[in-house]
This record gives structure tokens, C-alpha cells and sequence, in this order.
């Protein structure tokens, strides 16, 4: 294939000819380890100086980890002081994963801290590891713990443009960054407000204009019928095929749910009631208490019910429901709480007259869809960040 004018060919494929080619190591001025002070000796930890491991990584704040270490500690161990803004990546474990904190910190024996020479920007490198991730895990081994030697980490291939072009490809990405922290922010505020929200309107501590009439306690058994799902036989394969939606508990992640990961067939289904479209389920074992709608005619197992000839408004229980202490109800068991119809019977729910009820889901449905489409956007932001890191950081797309 003809190459573009201006572009070359390399090991890693087609780049612009001012880039270069060489091994990541290269790159590097420096790279410093860290290790783990004596848990035996108290006075090495505390909270002077924060120390990432690889469980840091997880749960990533740029200004906090959940363990520290004193300077005592930092000074009688193999860990390190890493300034802030360093790149920090993981050879053992979350192989491919970088982090950059804002404060100086210590690492453990499993990260590693790169400091890049000085025509490599910091945060183009930073990007380049997000990029990469998935090249760097496959070059990983182990049999129970993957990890990668930093040898092999520096001979991966890397690809450099100039410096200013590093920048203004780390300033691009930096702010798609800012734009997917800001749409984080705004969704955990609208998260909150929507908790005391339904803090106000489900307790009626604040009541909805037109709306005076006194509540009631109700139990769940006066104002629907509760049905039991149920698994078909594992032991005859022309039970389970492509046919009909079959819910367990894992399908219930969203508010309405139109796909489940086990389906059955029509002769099994020809064996149980079906579900209407629209129905509202709840989980009972195990992972008691998530709610739904079925979003088409399903089935699902014997720790999902559904709640029939609702005397209620659905989606205003929806919202009840998530507010219960099922704890209260329920009986312990070996693996936590479990209820059985009888006992959600028992269940009691604030109930308001029903146009009040509707009144009270359809301000609680309407944060529900803001902050849905905020998530979409941040979503679609991310993968806007992904697609835009393989053409920018690979040469395909040059900044002018």
C-alpha cells in the first residue's frame, strides 16, 4: 500500500515522519520502585504520608489512599517518596494502569514510579499507558498473579511525537478528562438531590401542591398478589434456548429490563406464567430488595416476584420499595436475609391516595431520566476520549 505523503513505516505501523520509533524504556530517565514497611512495627504507619498499592488503583482519588505510612516507616523500608504529578504504573497486578496523584506519596513493591526524560511530556506519556493497557496486560504472566518484569515493560515499542505535539495531543485528552470529571460531579450532586428528594415526598414531610389528605400504612399483601418465579429443569436441554427472556438476579441492573443472559423455550415456558410488559419484580434472595419493570413478557427464577393487580400506582412503589428496611421482614440465613411470600406480604409501604402517589413518581421519574441522560453523555464522552487517544496518540489524526 501506498504510503501518505509525509507518513513512514515502522514495526508499529504507519506514523508521521517526524515521530519517533524506539523501545519505552527509552524514554525513561528514570524508573523507582517502592516496598512495604514492617506491619509488626506500629510506629511505621499512620497518617503522614499516604501509600498506594495495586487496591488504590481501583478505587483511584488523586489526593487520598486508604492505608498510610509515617516517615519512620518510609525511612526503614524499601518504599519511596514520589513526588506528585509522577506517573505511577503497576507491574504486578492492574498491569496497564497508570495513575498520576496530586500529592506526594510512598508506592509498594508492586508499582512503579516513571519519570519520563524531557522530551517526553508526562501527561502524553500518561495517556499513551491508558491507550496501551490492554498490549501491556497481554505481555503479562503468571499462574495465579500477573505481573510483568520492568525489562520487559521498557521493551514494549513507543512511538513519540515532537514535544509540542505531545502537548497538544495531552491538552485534547485533558480536557475530554475534565469534561468526564465535571458530568461526574454533576451526576453525584443530581444523585443526591434525588435522595432527599425521595427523603421529602416518600415520608410526606413535604407534600405536592393539591394534596392534603392523610396517609395510610398499607402492607404489600392488601394492595397487589405476589407471584414466585421458578427455574426450569437444568436437566432437560429442551427447556433452555433462545425463546423467552429468563431473569436471575444479575439481569436487574436498570430501571426497566428487556434482557436477561439465560433464555427459555416455548416448552417450558408453555409449563409457567408469563409476565406482563410493565410488571414491577423485586428480588427477595440474596441481593434483596433490586427492583424493576419488565420491559417486555419475561420470565424469571425463584428469587425474583412479581407484583400483580397493583392497587397502587407501580412506579410510585418502585420508589417506596427502595426506601425498605427488608431486614425487618426477613430471616437470616447462610448467605444474609431472605424473605418468602408470606413475609413480603408483611411489608408495609407509606401510602398516600394514588393521584398523590402518581404525583410523587412522576417528579422522582423525571430525576431518574436526567440523570440518565447525563450518564448517556458522560458515557458517550468516554468513548469520544477512547476513539480519539487511537487516533491521536497512533499519528492517524494530527492536531494543527
Amino acid at each position: 500500500m501506498e504510503l501518505k505523503p509525509g507518513y513512514k513505516q515502522t514495526e508499529l505501523g504507519v506514523i508521521p515522519e517526524e515521530w519517533t520509533f524506539k523501545r519505552l524504556g527509552d524514554a525513561f530517565e528514570q524508573v523507582i520502585g517502592g516496598g512495604t514497611p514492617s506491619r509488626s512495627n506500629p510506629i511505621y504507619w499512620g497518617n503522614e504520608i499516604p501509600w498506594v498499592t495495586v487496591k488504590d488503583f481501583a478505587t483511584f482519588n488523586p489526593y487520598e489512599t486508604q492505608e498510610s505510612i509515617t516517615k519512620i516507616g518510609l525511612k526503614n523500608s524499601a518504599s519511596n517518596l514520589i513526588p506528585k504529578g509522577t506517573i505511577i504504573t503497576s507491574t504486578r497486578m492492574a498491569l496497564g494502569k497508570a495513575i498520576i496523584y496530586q500529592v506526594d506519596v510512598s508506592i509498594n513493591q508492586d508499582l512503579k514510579a516513571i519519570f519520563p526524560k524531557k522530551d517526553l511530556n508526562f501527561k502524553y506519556l500518561y495517556y499513551w499507558f491508558q491507550a496501551n493497557a490492554n498490549v501491556i496486560e497481554s505481555l503479562g504472566s503468571g499462574s495465579t498473579v500477573m505481573g510483568i518484569s520492568l525489562p520487559d515493560l521498557k521493551n514494549i515499542f513507543f512511538v513519540q511525537p515532537p514535544l509540542t505535539e505531545q502537548r497538544a495531543i495531552a491538552t485534547a485528552l485533558s480536557d475530554l478528562d475534565a469534561l468526564i470529571g465535571s458530568l461526574d460531579k454533576l451526576i453525584a450532586k443530581k444523585r443526591d438531590i434525588k435522595q432527599a428528594a425521595m427523603q421529602e415526598l416518600l415520608t410526606g414531610k413535604r407534600r405536592l401542591p393539591g394534596f392534603s389528605e392523610e396517609w395510610e400504612v398499607k402492607r404489600m399483601g392488601e394492595i397487589c398478589e405476589i407471584s414466585m418465579g421458578r427455574t426450569p429443569s437444568r436437566r432437560n436441554a429442551a427447556y433452555w434456548g433462545k425463546g423467552y427472556k429468563w431473569l436471575s438476579i444479575a439481569d436487574l441492573q436498570e430501571k426497566v429490563v428487556s434482557e436477561s443472559k439465560e433464555e427459555i423455550t416455548e416448552l417450558a415456558a408453555s409449563e409457567m406464567t408469563i409476565i406482563p410488559k410493565g410488571t414491577l419484580l423485586m428480588s427477595f434472595k440474596l441481593s434483596i430488595g433490586r427492583l424493576c419493570f419488565a420491559g417486555c413478557p419475561l420470565f424469571t427464577n425463584e428469587a425474583i416476584c412479581s407484583f400483580n393487580k397493583l392497587q397502587a400506582d407501580a412506579n410510585y412503589l418502585y420508589y417506596a420499595l427502595n426506601r425498605v428496611d427488608f431486614s425487618l421482614y426477613g430471616k437470616q440465613a447462610v448467605k444474609g436475609y431472605t424473605l418468602n411470600k408470606e413475609s413480603l406480604q408483611l411489608v408495609e409501604v407509606p401510602f398516600p391516595t394514588i393521584p398523590e402517589q402518581t404525583a410523587i413518581a412522576a417528579i422522582l421519574s423525571d430525576m431518574d431520566a436526567e440523570i440518565i441522560a447525563l450518564e448517556q453523555k458522560r458515557d458517550k464522552t468516554r468513548m469520544l476520549k477512547q476513539g480519539m487517544m487511537q487516533e491521536l496518540l497512533t499519528g492517524r489524526i494530527r492536531l494543527v
